[in-house]
């Protein structure tokens, strides 16, 4: 196969399972924060993600108010997807173990980018859109909640100021430092190949 191939090929695959992911994750996220899903995108979510996770989870029941089928889905595809673009670009198949080990860190890395980016969007849209009743930022905002709640009680906001932003993205890049980088560098992970990297 040329190489063009090869890469048109990498790049329509990682991108379908990266959005197929990013959705799984999001109904997952979204359910543990108790989000409101008569919201119109949390229905968009759930019907895009249902086809696959229904059958799931009546063979994996949730945990407290976990949905764990949403979590086995998204490590189960992640790591197809994964065995398959290591397949396409190297010719050669892993081992079950490693190639579940490297989505796990794909998927560590997908969560901290949704909730790094949920607040960039929250950030960006108390300036431009301040008390917006729009249901992307309804969702968005439902699903930080329970961060805010425990950023504002180490930091309050001040004279109607809110750092607290600027302490969740800190929290992130630490554990992207000293939890998702030595996770990455211990298995040799290839970020061209896992979903999320």
């Amino acid at each position: 196969m040329s190489s063009n191939i090869v890469e048109a090929l990498s790049l329509i695959i990682s991108k379908i399972g990266g959005i197929y992911a990013i959705l799984i994750l999001l109904r997952f996220l979204l359910q543990a924060a108790r989000a409101d899903f008569y919201n119109p995108v949390c229905q968009t979510i759930v019907k895009l993600t249902s086809p696959l996770l229904n059958p799931l989870r009546r063979v994996i029941p949730g945990w407290r108010r976990l949905d764990i089928a949403a979590l086995v889905l998204a490590l189960l595809l992640s790591s197809c997807f994964t065995e398959l673009l290591i397949f396409i670009n190297y010719g050669a198949l892993l081992s079950p173990g490693k190639v579940v080990s490297w989505a796990l860190v794909g998927l560590i890395a997908l969560t901290l980018n949704i909730y790094f980016y949920a607040m960039v969007v929250m950030v960006v849209a108390s300036f431009i859109m301040p008390l917006s009743g729009h249901p992307i930022l309804l969702a968005i905002y439902q699903l930080m909640q329970p961060f805010y709640r425990i950023a504002h009680r180490i930091i309050p906001p001040i004279g109607g100021l809110d750092f607290s932003p600027v302490l969740l993205m800190i929290a992130i890049q630490v554990v992207e430092i000293l939890v998702l980088n030595p996770l990455a560098q211990g298995l040799r992970v290839m970020p061209s190949v896992v979903i999320g990297l």
